[in-house]
């Protein structure tokens, strides 16, 4: 079985793309132990990811492609290339043409295709480029004849013209589609009509919840210990560079009620003298540009360090995505305004408030009755929200039961879903009904 996945990567700073990296091929790898698996990327040159799984390792070669002037691998290029093959009737001189190309003959020999867009970038949310980026692989793909899945993520929204005929001539043409949260399929339904049978809508919950926890190699924590057991409750709190410098834009692009740099402030204090709790500041996003998670992390930690003393730690250094889950898992509870963060504290019975600036967060949590869990400051004020985390954490233990009993049933359904997509030999999953308790409040 030979497996090709569009936008994944693992050598992301953002740890949660990489988490979805790390769940494609855990479904892989469990489904089909010897498939050979590769990554459809662009990239400055073409390299070997070493996956451990199992107790061996797993090689997954990235087949590069790029936006600049190089007409053997340049998108832009292969795109109009395969919309002139589709123009040449003979199937052998198709496939001669195919085989001289790396990309295209790659693709070509693919069992299975299937893209994720980065969890979210199959939007314009984020500006037309990257949804450019992501369209214009799978596109390829179609061209090719291939079939293509789309793995379970937040679909859309389309505002823009363009964004919308891109959307269009993919999701109609796609094999399957999957969305993360329920709602994605409704309005993919709604937009496309008559264009795609029901049956090719599917829903899947977030691939990140089975990706395993794992020590890290070397861990740098300051200010507190998260190994040694200690009464004083540890609450695990991840601020974004990308809110607190405002968004894209600088300019509250996500158009909050309070500043997310009052309410970052404010939450430490209220937890630390309010909830005599100790905070323990976790970067998702990590390095040193202004989107990043761990700069504002430091800049934090620095000015409040003298103020709390041991009440306030902080995650320095560079992790991978399953040694950052196990540094979260060491937390009683869990704050977030990185998703994947807080998947890696739910995913392991820990209760996370995430700070939503998307649908995706209340799509997401929601599918997996966690919508209670789900403060969006562009409807709640600051003094509301502090409100609610104190609820949350007054009723964490009642909470850690509920999703200890989620759990097992999420991660058995992900788990089914390669097997779904290559041999539809999967029956239906019948998913059971979420606890009142989890339900959005």
């Amino acid at each position: 079985m030979r497996i090709t996945i569009l936008g994944a990567s693992f050598d992301n700073n953002n740890l949660g793309v990489s988490a979805l990296a790390i769940g494609i091929v855990t479904c892989i790898a469990k489904a089909f132990p010897d498939a050979e698996i590769s990554l459809l990327d662009y990239a400055r040159q073409p390299t070997l990811f070493h996956f451990p799984y199992d107790g061996r390792v797993i090689p997954i070669q990235t087949v590069m492609m790029r936006m600049k002037p190089y007409p053997a691998n340049n998108i832009v290029f292969l795109v109009m290339y395969a919309l002139v093959l589709r123009l040449i009737p003979s199937k052998s001189i198709r496939e001669w043409v195919i085989s001289k190309n790396s990309v295209l003959r790659h693709i070509q020999e693919a069992d299975a295709v299937v893209a994720i867009a980065g969890g979210d970038s199959f939007s314009d949310i984020y500006g037309l480029r990257r949804l450019v980026d992501m369209s214009l692989p799978q596109i390829l793909v179609i061209l090719l004849g291939k079939k293509l899945t789309l793995l379970p993520q937040t679909l859309g929204p389309f505002t823009g013209i363009t964004a919308k005929v891109a959307a269009r001539f993919i999701l109609g043409r796609a094999d399957s589609v999957y969305s993360r949260d329920h709602e994605g399929l409704h309005e993919i339904q709604a937009m496309l009509g008559d264009r795609i049978e029901p049956g090719r809508l599917r829903f899947c919950y977030d691939l990140g919840f089975v990706v395993e926890p794992h020590p890290p190699v070397s861990l740098d924590v300051a200010g507190i210990s998260i190994e040694e057991r200690v009464e004083t409750p540890l609450v695990g709190l991840n601020i974004s560079g990308l809110l607190f410098m405002g968004g894209y834009s600088r300019k509250d692009t996500f158009g909050f009620r309070d500043r997310y740099i009052d309410f970052s402030h404010r939450i430490i204090d209220f937890l630390i003298c309010t909830k005599k709790v100790r905070v323990l500041l976790i970067p998702h996003v990590i390095g040193t540009d202004a989107e990043s998670d761990s700069p504002i992390s430091a800049e934090i930690y620095e000015k409040l360090k003298d103020q709390y003393g041991d009440k306030i730690g902080l995650v320095r250094g560079m992790y991978t995505t399953p040694e950052i889950k196990y540094v979260i898992g060491k937390c009683d509870f869990f704050i977030g305004a990185r998703m994947h963060a807080c998947i890696g504290a739910l995913s392991q019975g820990i209760p996370a408030v995430s700070v939503a600036y998307s649908r995706k967060f209340i799509g997401v949590l929601g599918a997996i009755g966690a919508g209670q869990l789900v403060v969006d400051p562009r409807i709640l004020g600051t003094a509301e929200m502090l409100q609610i985390v104190g609820d949350r954490f007054d009723r964490r233990a009642e909470l850690r039961a509920l999703l200890d009993a989620k759990m097992p049933t999420v991660k058995r359904t992900i788990l089914n879903l390669i097997p779904e997509i290559c041999t539809s030999a999967v029956p239906e999953v019948n998913y059971p009904h979420v606890p009142e308790q989890l339900q959005q409040t």
